[in-house]
């Protein structure tokens, strides 16, 4: 599946405006200016999935939720386990370093963090395309890429082969934490995106 350079530079505006809406949406909450940015936007095979997290063996935190619209998909954030701790402690107010493993409260933290990006880079993307779509609940996971992966494929059956990957990077005044936000269209969900933004191949 490839895209013209006009089709990713779209979707990497979509990106952008997301990604502004989150920042502005998560320095709301915890009271510290973050800013975040969309190095790049890339579409690869839901295989590849786990080299872009360190590989399939990587420990990482997975936010899961379903899209339902006229465009339905599937949105996947992945971040590297000590990223989430990171996020964790900020959210929390707590010094950096503190957390070592996720309470309930944490596992809270984390999926709402998860629904902040997802309602943003959603209604980003509304906005483009004039399409409805709306996230379901998040599900967290903290497993191995490959294992997390491999259960939402298991979802999915047959329904997505490749994900749009948004690449995000979430930078406060002393530091930064790399994640990655995968939007993982069902068949022709990306055909009718791409149609609505109005951006031919």
């Amino acid at each position: 599946m490839k895209l013209s350079a006009m089709q990713l530079d779209a979707l990497r505006e979509v990106g952008n405006v997301g990604a502004g809406n989150s920042a502005t949406a998560l320095s709301q909450i915890i009271n510290r200016k973050i800013d975040m940015t969309v190095p790049q936007v890339a579409i690869m095979p839901l295989g590849d999935v786990p080299d872009v997290v360190g590989g399939p063996d990587a420990m990482v935190a997975g936010v899961y939720l379903r899209v339902f619209g006229p465009a339905p998909s599937s949105i996947l954030f992945l971040l590297p386990r000590e990223s989430a701790f990171y996020l964790v402690d900020m959210l929390m107010g707590r010094e950096s370093g503190y957390t070592k493993s996720l309470s309930t409260m944490d596992e809270s933290a984390l999926m709402e963090i998860g629904n902040i990006l997802a309602g943003a880079y959603l209604n980003s993307l509304s906005h483009f395309t004039k399409l409805t779509l709306l996230p379901s609940i998040p599900a967290l996971a903290m497993d191995m890429a490959g294992a997390i992966l491999s259960v939402i494929l298991i979802q999915l059956g047959q329904m997505g082969d490749h994900a749009l990957v948004i690449e995000t990077e979430f930078t406060t005044e002393t530091e930064g934490v790399k994640g990655h936000f995968f939007l993982i269209p069902d068949p022709g969900s990306l055909d009718t995106i791409m149609a609505a933004i109005g951006v031919k191949g």
